[in-house]
């Protein structure tokens, strides 16, 4: 799972997102989703969400 569905995604679950600041780099920031952002179904970059910590950015990695 990528992160690009928006159903693969619920609050609570452990996923690495790529920030804003960080999408040059490519660093991966790991947290626990708080808030699913993106409306739609899907988006070819990510489902956007912010995390327990406050960051926001767009999910690259479903963690287990």
């Amino acid at each position: 799972m990528d992160g690009k569905n928006r159903s693969d995604i619920s609050p609570g679950l452990r996923v690495a997102i790529i920030l804003k600041k960080d999408q040059r780099t490519g660093k991966l920031t790991e947290g626990t989703v708080k808030d699913i952002l993106t409306n739609s179904p899907s988006h070819p970059h990510g489902i956007k969400v912010r995390l327990e910590s406050g960051d926001v950015g767009r999910v690259k990695k479903i963690l287990t």
